[in-house]
């Protein structure tokens, strides 16, 4: 059973810094690509920063220059660095990362339960 666990969220002011986490855990050979999105009350979910296995990184344009991604692999988990926010970043922030649990085997997206993130005075 693979479990992705995130933290960090919370509320905070305009102009205010966050750091997400994101651990995976269970049976897991490999990690390939992981990336965190948000999905805000009415809209869809949205890619908003994404690392591969190598630490190239894409960021949305709504975050460039504020957000910054980076990576574990010694312990399966991603960060999200969250800088100069604004209230249009307030959304739940989702993990996502693509597994496998064996060698030779096609990785699977998996998704951690969301921590929410209130910007807000």
């Amino acid at each position: 059973q693979v479990q992705l666990v995130e933290s960090g969220g919370g509320l905070v002011q305009p102009g205010g810094s966050l750091r997400l986490s994101c651990a995976a855990s269970g049976r897991i050979f490999s990690i390939h690509a992981m990336g965190w999105y948000r999905q805000a009350p009415g809209k869809q979910r949205e890619l908003v920063a994404a690392i591969t296995s190598g630490g190239s990184t894409n960021y949305a344009d709504a975050v460039k220059g504020r957000f910054t991604i980076s990576r574990d692999n010694a312990k399966n988990t991603v960060y999200l660095q969250m800088n100069s926010l604004k209230p249009e970043d307030t959304a739940v922030y989702y993990c996502n990362a693509g597994l496998s649990a064996a060698a030779m085997t096609s990785p699977i997206g998996y998704w951690g339960q969301g921590t929410q993130v209130t910007v807000s005075s």
